[in-house]
């Protein structure tokens, strides 16, 4: 599930959910959402998501 592998990635990368938030431009309630799979998010914020979390947007969609 795309939601779990965005907050693995993030965990390991030691980014806590409002870096994350500030890097996309955006507030941690919408990072805390999308993690929980309470929100989509579009493909350009996926791959700026696996871009700062240095993973690839497959990495995030479990295809690797």
């Amino acid at each position: 599930m795309i939601v779990n592998n965005i907050k693995e990635a993030r965990i390991m990368r030691g980014v806590s959910q409002s870096e994350l938030a500030e890097h996309l431009e955006t507030d941690q309630a919408t990072i805390s959402k999308i993690e929980n799979g309470k929100r989509d998010t579009s493909g350009q914020r996926l791959c700026k998501i696996a871009d700062y979390l240095d993973v690839s947007v497959d990495y995030l969609l479990k295809r690797i």
